[in-house]
C-alpha cells in the first residue's frame, strides 16, 4: 500500500499536476479544510506546526473539500486568498476533492481504507455536537467533518487517523507526528 499513496495524481491549488510522490521520505499530515466551517481557525495551529517542523521532515498538506454544510464553497483562488490572507498558510494546498460519498477521491479511499478509525480527543463530545444538528455520519469509516487528519510515514504507511476536535496542537497529535519524525 505504501507505494500505492504515491501513485494517485493530483492536482495542486494552482491547477499544476502533482502525486504525494513529490513528498516521498517526508512526514505527512493530509486534512480536509474548509474556509467556512467553525474549525477553520485550525489553519493557524497547522501553519504553526509545519513550520516548526518541516525542517525535520513534516509536511501538512490541505485539501479543500465542500461535503461537509457547504462550507467550502470558494474558488481555488477565493481559497488560497483566504488562507494567506487570513492564516499566513505556506503548507502544500491541493485542488478542491471529495472525502466523503460516491465521488470520494482515491486518496481519500485508501486513507480511509488503511485508517478505518479516527483516534478523538478523551472526552470529547464533538460527535454528540454534530447529532445535535442533525448530522451522523453514514458509517461509521466515513471522514466526520472538516479537519480530519491522517499521519502518513515517511515509508508512506499511513500510521495514524484524528477527528476532526484533535487540533494541530493537540498532545495527542504532536506526540504522533514527533514520533514519525524521530523515526527518520
Amino acid at each position: 500500500m505504501a507505494e500505492g499513496i504515491y501513485e494517485i495524481a493530483l492536482k495542486r491549488i494552482d491547477g499544476s499536476e502533482a502525486s504525494l510522490a513529490d513528498f516521498r521520505g517526508r512526514v505527512l499530515l493530509v486534512v480536509n479544510v474548509a474556509s467556512k466551517c467553525g474549525l477553520t481557525p485550525q489553519y493557524e495551529g497547522l501553519e504553526r506546526l509545519y513550520e516548526a517542523n518541516r525542517d525535520a521532515g513534516l509536511e501538512v498538506l490541505g485539501f479543500p473539500a465542500n461535503n461537509f454544510g457547504g462550507q467550502e464553497p470558494g474558488s481555488h483562488a477565493e481559497i488560497v486568498e483566504f488562507c494567506t490572507t487570513n492564516y499566513g498558510v505556506q503548507f502544500p494546498m491541493f485542488e478542491k476533492i471529495s472525502v466523503q460519498g460516491a465521488d470520494l477521491h482515491p486518496l481519500y479511499d485508501l486513507l480511509i481504507e488503511a485508517q478505518p478509525r479516527a483516534t478523538h480527543k478523551p472526552g470529547s463530545d464533538f460527535k454528540e455536537k454534530l447529532a445535535g444538528y442533525g448530522i451522523q455520519q453514514e458509517n461509521e469509516t466515513d471522514v466526520l467533518w472538516n479537519f480530519e487528519k491522517f499521519l502518513v510515514s515517511r515509508k508512506g504507511e499511513v500510521v495514524a487517523r484524528f477527528a476532526p476536535d484533535v487540533s494541530a496542537d493537540d498532545d495527542l497529535l504532536i506526540a504522533a507526528v514527533e514520533a514519525q519524525l524521530d523515526a527518520g
